[in-house]
C-alpha cells in the first residue's frame, strides 16, 4: 500500500516558529511500515506544504495531532475524506477525544501504536479484522467502539531507528534535517514525574522505558551531522542516572560528541558527576522545567522540587559549563499577578541563559482539563488556542486578561535590551542571539494578534466563550508577515 503520514501545520507563531522539529512517531510508523514493504512517506507541513495531487494515488492517509494542531489535522482529513482517501487519525489530542476525532476519521490510532500498526494496515488493506486491533476507535454496525489499549512496547530497541529520509518524499531535497541544523533523537519515553498539567504520562506512561546505549550511538553515528545539532527528544533523559551515564559514557568512548540538548528535570543537579559528564559528551543546554517559584503552585503542579532545589540546579548547572533555559508555567489557582512578576526578577537574578514563560493550558488527557472543564472554567474549545500562549481558562486570581498581559510583559523584561546588553558586555554570543531573537518574537506575537487581545480584555465576568475565528485570517496574514 501507498501510506502517506502528515504532521500539520502549528496555528500561529511559537517560540520555535524558527526551528522544525518533527514529533518522531509518525515517521517511525512510516519506518516500520517501509520494512513490511509498504511505500510510505512523511509530510511536516511546517517546513513542506501539501500536496495534494501527490496525495491523490494514496491507499490511506495518517495524520498526527496534538492540541493546538486538531482544527487543521481535521480540515486535511475531512477534505481527503471528500475525495474518497481513508484516514486515520492518532497522536495526543485525538486518543483522549477520540469520539471527537471520529466525526473527521475513519478510525483512530489510541496511544502507542508502534506493535499493532502493522496489524492495522493489513485490516484496512482485507476490510476486516479490525476488532482485533488494540487501541483502534472505529465505527462498527452504527455505533463507536473502542478496542482496548495496547500494551506499549516495553523493550525500545525492537524498534528501528526512524528514517528521516521519509520526510521530503513528495518534494525530494525540499527538507534537509542537517541543513536545518537540528536533528531529532530520541532514547527513552516516559516519565516518573506526574505533573498535573502534562499529558505525558497519560499518553507514555511513567514507566521509564529506554534504548541501550549500543543502539543510540550507532544511531549516532550512522547520521551526517554537517554541524548540526542534536536534541534528545526523551521528556526527562536523565531519569534514570545510572542508565545516562552509560549512555553518556558510550557516546564519548565512540568519540561520537555533537553539540546536543535535552530536557531534564532539577534532579540531575543531586546525582554527583552526572552534568560534567554530560559536558563531557558534548551537551550544550538543558530544558528545565521549573515549572513556579510559588511552593503552593509546586505542590498544585505535583511538581516534585522546592525553588532551593531549583537554585542550587541552576548553579551547578552552570558550574558544569552548561546552558539552562527555564520553563515556567503561569496561572495556577495559587497564582497572581505579583507571583509573575516575582518569577520575572527571579529568573534574572537567577542568570538564567533563556526562559518560556507560558500560560497554564488544559490539554485533553492531564487532570488540570477535568478539573477546569468540571468547574466550567474553560473559555473556548477552540483547540488551537491550547498552545500555551493565549489563556483560554478562568483564573483564580487574576482576569484572564490579566494572566495574558502579565505573561507577556514577563517575557519583555526578562529579554529587555538591558539583558541583551548584559550578555554582548559578557561576550555571550549565543545568548545575546537568543535574547534578540525572543525580544523581536515577543513583539511581533503582540502586534499579530491584537484581535484575540482586545476580545480578552472585554471578556465579561459571566461565562461568555472567546471566538478567536473572526479575525483569524487577518492576524494569519499578519503573522506571515511578520515571519
Amino acid at each position: 500500500m501507498k501510506i502517506t503520514f502528515i504532521e500539520p501545520q502549528p496555528p500561529g507563531m511559537h517560540v520555535f516558529s524558527r526551528v522544525h522539529l518533527p514529533r518522531l512517531g509518525p515517521v517511525l510508523l512510516a519506518t516500520l511500515l517501509a520494512r513490511d514493504g509498504h511505500q510510505t512517506s512523511v509530510v511536516l507541513e511546517e517546513t513542506e506544504p501539501i500536496d495534494w495531487n501527490q496525495l491523490l494515488d494514496s491507499d490511506l492517509v495518517g495524520i498526527s495531532s496534538i492540541t493546538s494542531t486538531a482544527p487543521r489535522a481535521y480540515a486535511i482529513a475531512d477534505r481527503l475524506r471528500s475525495i474518497g482517501i481513508p484516514v486515520v487519525l492518532g497522536g495526543p489530542h485525538p486518543t483522549f477525544l477520540a469520539d471527537e476525532a471520529l466525526e473527521h476519521a475513519d478510525w483512530v490510532m489510541r496511544g502507542e501504536a508502534d506493535s499493532v500498526i502493522t496489524r492495522f494496515v493489513d485490516a484496512v488493506a482485507s476490510k476486516k479484522g479490525f476488532a482485533e486491533v488494540p487501541g483502534l476507535s472505529w465505527r462498527h454496525e452504527g455505533r463507536v467502539v473502542h478496542n482496548p489499549l495496547a500494551q506499549p512496547v516495553t523493550d525500545l530497541d525492537t524498534l528501528p531507528a526512524p528514517d528521516l529520509d521519509l520526510f521530503g518524499r513528495q518534494k525530494p531535497g525540499l527538507f534537509d534535517f542537517a541543513a536545518s541544523h537540528t536533528l531529532p533523537l530520541q532514547t527513552s519515553r516516559g516519565c516518573p514525574y506526574d505533573c498535573s498539567f502534562c499529558s505525558v504520562t497519560s499518553m507514555f506512561g511513567r514507566r521509564y522505558r529506554f534504548r541501550s546505549a549500543k543502539p543510540v550511538v550507532e544511531e549516532l553515528q550512522s547520521r551526517s551531522f554537517a554541524g548540526a545539532h542534536v536534541f534528545f527528544y526523551d521528556d526527562n533523559f536523565t531519569a534514570n542516572p545510572a542508565r545516562a551515564r552509560e549512555l553518556l559514557n558510550a557516546m564519548i568512548d565512540a568519540n561520537v560528541k555533537p553539540e546536543w540538548s535535552t530536557q531534564v528535570h532539577t534532579d540531575c543537579a543531586r546525582h554527583e558527576g552526572l552534568l560534567p559528564l554530560m559536558r563531557r559528551a558534548g551537551c550544550e543546554t538543558v530544558y528545565v522545567g521549573f515549572e513556579s517559584i510559588n511552593p503552593r503552585t509546586l505542590e498544585l503542579y505535583d511538581k516534585a522540587q522546592t525553588v532551593d532545589g531549583m537554585e542550587k540546579a541552576i548553579a551547578a548547572i552552570h558550574a558544569a559549563g552548561i546552558r539552562v533555559h527555564g520553563m515556567f508555567v503561569f496561572g495556577s489557582d495559587a497564582d497572581d499577578q505579583e507571583t509573575i512578576r516575582r518569577t520575572a526578577r527571579w529568573a534574572i537574578a537567577q542568570e538564567i541563559d533563556s526562559v518560556q514563560f507560558l500560560i497554564l493550558t488544559p490539554l485533553p488527557g492531564t487532570r488540570v482539563f477535568e478539573e477546569l472543564e468540571s468547574s466550567g472554567r474553560l473559555l473556548t474549545r477552540d483547540w488551537a488556542l491550547y498552545d500555551t500562549h493565549h489563556v483560554v481558562f478562568r483564573p483564580a486570581q487574576m482576569s484572564p486578561y490579566a494572566l495574558q498581559m502579565e505573561t507577556l510583559r514577563a517575557q519583555a523584561k526578562f529579554y529587555s535590551m538591558g539583558q541583551v546588553l548584559q550578555s554582548v558586555v559578557r561576550r555571550h554570543r549565543f545568548n545575546t542571539f537568543i535574547r534578540l531573537y525572543a525580544a523581536h518574537h515577543n513583539h511581533a506575537w503582540i502586534r499579530t494578534h491584537k484581535g484575540f487581545l482586545g476580545r480578552l480584555r472585554k471578556l465579561d465576568d459571566g461565562g461568555r466563550s472567546i471566538d478567536f475565528r473572526p479575525n483569524g485570517t487577518q492576524e494569519a496574514r499578519a503573522y506571515r508577515a511578520a515571519q
